[in-house]
């Protein structure tokens, strides 16, 4: 039922917003480069809202946004509840669960960090 109500949803707000694209290109194309500048994605010069810009509310962008939230919905963590083996990524690239670092009766730590 919640993938239903998220595919609804995300269905709406892309075919409004490609409406809207195509209604209204320039004042969809400020606003989309105002959403940007929260993210910061509009400080880099080689990334230009031409190579990006027309990705919005396409069908590939339906897609992505339809798998990531689909993904969410197992992912979510509850207090007092066990935690979700949610997928990783190693060093190597190399997708794995969460539960596959766990060692025998010893806690894991997981360190979030970033380097910029």
């Amino acid at each position: 039922l919640q993938k239903i109500l998220i595919l609804l949803h995300v269905t709406m707000c892309v075919a409004v917003g490609k409406t809207l694209l195509i209604l209204f290109p320039r004042t969809m194309k400020r606003y989309i480069l105002k959403q940007g500048e929260k993210s910061r994605m509009n400080e880099n010069p080689k990334f230009s809202y031409e190579n990006w810009g027309p990705t919005f509310f396409s069908f590939n962008y339906l897609l992505f946004v339809l798998k990531v939230k689909w993904k969410r919905l197992e992912d979510e963590a509850y207090e007092g509840h066990p935690a979700p083996n949610t997928p990783v990524v190693t060093f190597n690239g190399e997708v794995r669960h969460l539960f596959d670092f766990m060692q025998d009766n010893r806690p894991l730590i997981l360190n979030f960090g970033s380097c910029t």
